[in-house]
């Protein structure tokens, strides 16, 4: 598991060229999920393929971004071993606040990630 603000250009662009298109509808499941006291850690999954991971979101080829947007949490990704218990504790200590950042799943051929990308200011 790597936690890391940083994308290789690559992804850089494709992805934060969709997030100011579905920031909005990704902060508020986020908002949701935590409300409704399902899990205080958001993950929203990310590929241009289908994922077995989450529920679907955001289809692409609906909402014209490059990717299709999932949403899911810890709790998940810990029942799928995607996060191990060992590495459960440096999860949370690299959460940050779901206020202000997106916790973000970036799943592809060769790149598999979290990242945590702030939320446009109002």
């Amino acid at each position: 598991m790597e936690n890391s603000a940083e994308l290789s250009g690559k992804y850089l662009g494709t992805i934060s060229n969709d997030f100011i298109k579905v920031c909005d509808t990704l902060k508020e499941a986020s908002y949701q999920l935590r409300a409704r006291k399902i899990s205080s850690y958001p993950i929203f999954p990310l590929s241009k393929v289908r994922l077995p991971i989450g529920q679907v979101l955001l289809e692409k080829k609906e909402v014209g971004t490059d990717w299709n947007y999932y949403f899911s949490f810890l709790e998940e990704f810990e029942q799928r071993e995607l996060v191990t218990e060992d590495k459960k504790q440096d999860f949370i200590n690299n959460y940050k606040d779901p206020d202000e950042f997106c916790c973000l799943f970036v799943v592809d051929e060769e790149f598999t990630k979290f990242v945590f990308i702030p939320y446009p200011e109002d």
